[in-house]
């Protein structure tokens, strides 16, 4: 006779194969259609929200590795603090001006030279809506849920509106002003850039060390003697108003065959190498307060004066100690130039090139050819000393990735010397992950200029400012209003659309337009100062309040989103926009590179969930230690969809032995009356969620992946599924043990199923449609955990000196199999000699210790045995024969040789 068909083999829909690819997407639409963001707000009506504050990803392109990072992340905490019990409104974003937009329509044939800035702004408009929409499609394949039908875009009447009343509460608060300063210029965008917007790259740049000649020695120096410059920048050389000393340090004056030459005198020794000088003498030293006020011959220009000034930021670090001064090309020139009144000589145009002023060999050429020419008319006039290459890291626009320069010009700012003090105490007031980020953004915000708020784009936010007669910026309340209601109803383009009376408060005067006659600024607001205001225009006027709970970006933000949001946010309200700031790190490929298109190295997250399914890539994202750089490759992904198998696998036997799913939660054994061995998994069950539940609470997603695995491999399949399955298959369907062991099965899967949700979103809302958990979706649950009456503590300790008794029962085996005596656990009879204190333990929680050991038979006895680490054993080929349906040995006599226990179960049915 077959007797398969009398046992309660697994059983289930729930297919081994995930099908992740083709199941997806159903489950989206579903979702969508279902309008289920919706129904887990209203399902949370009351409760006290979470507000994660998404931080708008630049609508250019599709999203990539590190979008999807960021946004299943995102979604992760979402769902976790959903189920945790929290409300949780998530507004997803899109940063839409700018640059990037402009050059992708300019590349598809639109010139905004030559087309009027308003139509050019339309097209700006209409592509970037298109970006939106294709970012939205690719964020939503993640299965990334949030409120996409309302995304806050920052190219909407409202948003820009809110912007406005920004910067006008800022401006009337003295902290927006317009002044002449060195900006970083990027000649390749012909425009300023915020410190936000620069990366190093290394570079090899001309080094030169030029002569000038004294023309006024004040009495110290002869006019045959010359100081010595250094600059990796020969193009600023025409620039040149001063050479700058410290007052403390020595100078010497050095007799070589190049002439009497001035450099700090614990540099000679160095130096005269460089300047091929094999024979000097020291003449003198100075002071470099007795030098301030000797005037020198410009070297290019010898009409011209360059005066011998002090400053503190002379250092001997490299160079000559004699610091050539640009007062229109650095921060530094910059300052010295004003305390010593110098001319602002700004002789670069917007395009990086020299002016007319420089001379007619120099005019028209670019700044990097510009150092050539320089350099040999230095030669040609005997002032060059030294040229040479170097490497070294410098400023480059990380939009056209192309050199930038320091130049002095007119722009607005917004002022972080009034706010440092409070921007710095804020800091301290708000808890950073990783705790490294504190320390990052107290350095940028101590260390930080002035915020160069304008930009020379046509497509952006248009400054509010008006001008009058007299070329004075008009600061006033009322126009600030006003330019916000036309922006809330038309939109930002009316600004170019309309002449500056259209846009002024009907009537308006003002004592610096005695006539009438205003003109409006051209420039447009960086976008740092959009996406630093979306905490009011996507948070505060979204009902969401102040500040966030989280911000959470790419590492990167801590000089772009999360510094403009704090600059922004104190300034208008006080204290910073967020109560917590996460930060992940860039996404490298399996050789440790960055991820990029040029290097081909680049994987689409949408090849991704093409081929293995969303899922596995949103198991990849919460397995990566996120917090710092992370890998992603064909051999990670392979890796990824095993885990993924491993955890499906268990899932479908938990499922399977549920009697086809009949078995439900009406069915449950209470877990009072379980035995010691259920209730030790289901002890372990709870504390495995205590451990996931801090985990998620701490961003410790890895963690939660890593303790979720570790039980369902450990715990449950090579342990608890292994030895039950000899129940759950052999046993009467309504056998009381049978029952008992499905109760923690349901149990497992119940509480596996909503801590796995917010990471395998798409498999455990297929799970529920099968168990139903939720009526709706796993997404509309909470965590639970299971209340089960013990010692908790007790019986894991007595269940440790069992489970060690096991563990030598697998060594015994798997050398009785190498030695050839049997070739599977059921062959094996077991002799075991134990400890008394353990031996009472099996006889009250172990009393079918073959079943639990997964033997045929065990007996325990006190002569001595071969020892192993806790206890002794001996292991025998089982007397016998093969129970055709249990596959247990068993010596008895029943009908085609069945065990008497598989005898009494039929007999029974």
């Amino acid at each position: 006779m077959d007797y398969k068909d009398t046992l309660h083999m697994p059983k289930t829909g729930f297919e081994m194969r995930g099908n992740l690819t083709k199941k997806e997407p159903k489950y989206q639409q579903r979702w969508e259609e279902e309008r289920l963001y919706d129904k887990m707000l209203a399902r949370r009506e009351n409760a006290k929200p979470f507000v994660l504050h998404d931080g708008p990803p630049y609508a250019n392109g599709d999203i990539h590795l590190g979008h999807a990072l960021n946004k299943i992340l995102k979604d992760v905490i979402n769902k976790s603090k959903f189920m945790e019990g929290y409300k949780v409104p998530y507004i997803p974003g899109w940063d839409t001006h700018g640059l990037p937009i402009e050059t992708a329509v300019t590349k598809l044939g639109f010139d905004r030279k030559k087309m009027g800035i308003a139509e050019f702004r339309k097209i700006c408009y209409d592509y970037a809506m298109e970006q939106v929409a294709k970012q939205k499609a690719g964020f939503l394949s993640l299965g990334s849920i949030g409120d996409y039908d309302h995304p806050y875009i920052t190219l909407t009447k409202d948003f820009e509106a809110e912007q406005i009343k920004i910067f006008g509460k800022m401006a009337m608060d003295g902290l927006i002003y317009k002044g002449l300063k060195p900006v970083y210029w990027s000649p390749s965008s012909e425009s300023a850039l915020a410190e936000a917007e620069v990366e190093y790259k290394d570079i090899k740049s001309p080094t030169i060390f030029v002569k000038f000649n004294v023309k006024d020695g004040k009495g110290v120096l002869d006019t045959e003697d010359s100081f010595v410059i250094w600059t990796t920048t020969p193009w600023t050389i025409p620039g040149n108003k001063a050479i700058a000393l410290h007052p403390n340090m020595e100078y010497a004056l050095v007799d070589t065959d190049h002439g009497k030459l001035v450099v700090l005198n614990e540099l000679v020794e160095d130096l005269m190498p460089k300047f091929d000088v094999k024979e000097y003498r020291v003449v003198k030293t100075f002071k470099g307060k007795e030098l301030e006020g000797i005037t020198t011959v410009h070297p290019l220009y010898p009409e011209r004066e360059s005066l011998v000034v002090l400053a503190d930021y002379v250092t001997a670090d490299a160079g000559t100690g004699c610091v050539h001064t640009a007062p229109a090309f650095g921060v530094d020139d910059f300052n010295t130039g004003m305390r010593y009144g110098l001319e602002m000589d700004v002789n670069v145009d917007e395009q990086g090139k020299l002016m007319e002023s420089t001379g007619e060999d120099l005019a028209g050429l670019y700044v990097e050819d510009a150092n050539k020419v320089v350099t040999q008319k230095l030669d040609e006039l005997g002032a060059l000393l030294n040229l040479t290459f170097i490497t070294h890291s410098y400023p480059h626009d990380w939009r056209t990735k192309k050199p930038i320069i320091f130049r002095a010009t007119t722009q607005w700012f917004a002022s972080i010397d009034k706010i440092r003090d409070l921007l710095l105490e804020q800091i301290h007031s708000i808890s950073w992950v990783p705790a490294w980020g504190e320390g990052r953004m107290h350095n940028m915000i101590a260390d930080r200029g002035d915020w160069c708020i304008s930009r020379q784009r046509a497509w952006g936010v248009p400054i509010p400012i008006f001008y009058g007669e007299d070329d004075t910026p008009i600061m006033d309340q009322a126009v600030f209003d006003h330019v916000a209601e036309l922006f809330a109803e038309h939109g930002s383009n009316i600004w170019f659309e309309k002449e500056a009376d259209e846009l002024l408060p009907e009537g308006y005067t003002n004592e610096h337009s005695p006539n009438g006659i205003f003109r409006k600024e051209t420039d447009t607001m960086d976008v740092w100062f959009d996406s630093g205001s979306s905490h009011t225009g996507a948070m505060i006027e979204r009902g969401l309040g102040y500040p966030a709970d989280l911000y959470f970006e790419g590492s990167d933000q801590y000089r772009g989103w999360f510094n403009s949001s704090l600059i922004v946010g104190t300034a208008v309200y006080g204290k910073a926009p967020y109560k917590q700031v996460l930060s992940h790190g860039f996404v490298m490929d399996e050789k440790g590179v960055k991820m990029s298109k040029s290097q081909w190295n680049a994987v689409a997250p949408g090849e991704i969930t093409k081929k293995y399914g969303a899922d596995i890539l949103r198991l990849w994202a919460t397995s990566v230690d996120y917090q710092a750089d992370c890998s992603m490759g064909q051999n990670i992904l392979k890796q990824v969809s095993e885990n993924y198998r491993k955890v499906r696998n268990t899932f479908r036997f938990l499922m399977a032995n549920l009697d086809n799913n009949t078995f439900a939660k009406a069915d449950l054994v209470p877990t009072n009356d379980l035995s010691d061995l259920n209730k030790y998994i289901l002890v372990k069950l709870n504390k495995v969620a205590d451990v996931c539940l801090d985990a998620y609470d701490e961003y410790r997603f890895a963690d939660v992946v890593s303790t979720l695995t570790n039980f369902m491999t450990n715990e449950l399949s090579a342990y608890y599924l292994d030895y039950t399955k000899d129940i759950l298959y052999i046993l009467n369907e309504d056998d009381p043990a049978r029952r008992q062991v499905q109760t923690v099965l349901y149990l497992c899967l119940d509480v596996l199923t909503r801590l796995w949700a917010p990471i395998l979103c798409h498999t455990t809302e297929e799970i529920n449609d099968f168990m139903h958990f939720d009526e709706e979706s796993i997404h509309l649950s909470e965590f639970v955990k299971v209340d089960v009456d013990c010692d908790a503590g007790r019986l894991v300790h007595e269940m440790d000196q069992l489970l060690a008794v096991r563990k030598d029962v697998l060594k015994a085996l798997e050398i009785a199999r190498a030695n050839g005596l049997i070739k599977k656990s059921l062959e094996a009879s077991l002799k075991i000699r134990l400890n008394e204190e353990t031996k009472r333990l099996f006889e009250r929680i172990v009393p079918n210790a073959a079943q639990w050991l997964i033997v045929s038979k065990v007996e325990f006895v006190d002569g001595p045995l071969t020892p192993f680490e806790v206890c002794e054993i001996e292991v025998d080929k089982a007397k016998g024969h093969v129970c055709p349906r249990c596959w247990n040995y068993t010596e008895s006599d029943h009908e085609d040789g069945l065990c008497d226990r598989c005898a009494a179960i039929l007999e029974k049915e």
